[in-house]
């Protein structure tokens, strides 16, 4: 399909939710969806790569990646928190290659051209015999970066700013705020989908009395509730789990685009990042977090709430595989979608709708970067 027809494409047209279809299999499968992937959502979108506990110093830093592009998190001597690409401007050697604290100036690895922590050249080693070659002109680019109740969020180019797209989420959370939590552990699964296939199954409670009979018998099917915002949805149900758990109280789920999730409740806070490896593979990170005023929420309370977690997941885990395999089976053509249980899963399509369009429009205009 070449860019102008793209733009035409009838699968990316927008459908109100009444008369609404899944996005078709392609979209799932395939090198070329893994580069629109990149192209048209990530290189234009925050992330969430960091904690700000891990930032909190001068020096302090964090690797991540966005859209293939290195970045290196760091905290400058001026107190301002940046997002610098890991990448210098000599040859393309890495700055840091792991987490850290405390450093003093960034030094590549490759060849010693030194940085400060705001991302101006300070020296070049053995360059003097250079005609014309000026330290003070070369900087490292900077990324957009954000911080959000102790959550840190990167962007290469961005819509919209941080705030507007978490608008909402702190008047829902009332008297619990998320900054009131406090890390605790992280585990990371990896898994045989498609990054989408993974967001479509979490964003939907469709299947839970179907595959999850634990978290079933805890949570209130005919109340459980999604409502969706600009650049966020929420699922919530009444939930009572008993006492080795959470108690009782409102499990509340947000997913905010395009693949970060909130996990509350009564208790703890759990995010979830879900990062595409490759086609037809992606990486969930869990970071588990707990109310840091309730010291009676025990060690045993959240190797419990962990246990769980991972029963849950990896009944999650099986299921969207052996829907991966489905999507890329030849056999699928994309079904309408149950518009009182799938209105997440069709808000999240249409923000991916949107977002293809916006790239075939602009590659009809100019070539940009695949990855």
């Amino acid at each position: 399909m070449n860019d102008v027809s793209a733009t035409r494409d009838p699968d990316l047209a927008a459908q109100p939710l009444e008369r609404a279809h899944a996005l078709p299999a392609r979209f799932y499968t395939g090198e070329e969806s893994r580069r629109r992937d990149r192209r048209a959502v990530f290189a234009k979108s925050w992330q969430l790569l960091a904690r700000a506990d891990q930032l909190a110093a001068p020096g302090d830093h964090v690797v991540g990646e966005i859209a293939g592009v290195p970045l290196l998190l760091v905290r400058g001597h001026d107190g301002v928190l940046r997002a610098l690409h890991n990448v210098c401007r000599h040859r393309a050697g890495p700055l840091a290659t792991c987490d850290g604290r405390g450093a003093k100036r960034l030094r590549c690895q490759y060849h010693g051209w030194t940085y400060a922590l705001d991302g101006r050249l300070l020296s070049a080693t053995e360059m003097d015999r250079a005609g014309d070659f000026d330290v003070a002109s070369i900087r490292l680019p900077q990324a957009l970066a954000a911080e959000w109740h102790g959550l840190v969020f990167a962007a290469l180019d961005a819509p919209v700013p941080l705030a507007e797209l978490l608008d909402g989420i702190d008047t829902r959370l009332g008297g619990d705020p998320i900054g009131h939590y406090v890390f605790h552990a992280r585990e990371q699964y990896d898994i045989a989908c498609d990054w989408k296939t993974y967001v479509d199954n979490y964003l939907e409670g469709y299947h839970v009395p179907h595959i999850h009979p634990e978290l079933n018998r805890m949570l209130d099917y005919r109340e459980y509730v999604i409502e969706t915002a600009r650049w966020h949805s929420l699922q919530c149900s009444p939930l009572d789990s008993g006492d080795a758990l959470y108690g009782c109280g409102e499990a509340l789920y947000w997913f905010v685009w395009p693949n970060t999730m909130l996990n509350v409740m009564p208790g703890r806070l759990q995010t979830n990042r879900v990062l595409p490896l490759d086609a037809g593979h992606c990486r969930v990170v869990f970071d588990y977090y707990y109310y840091a005023p309730e010291a009676h929420y025990s060690e045993q309370r959240h190797a419990q709430d962990r246990a769980f977690s991972d029963l849950v997941q990896r009944q999650d885990v099986d299921m969207c595989e052996r829907v991966q395999r489905g999507l890329a089976s030849g056999s699928y053509r994309a079904g309408r979608l149950n518009p009182l249980r799938e209105n997440g899963v069709h808000h999240f399509h249409e923000l991916l709708r949107e977002a293809y369009r916006n790239d075939a429009t602009a590659r009809t205009v100019g070539p940009s970067r695949d990855g």
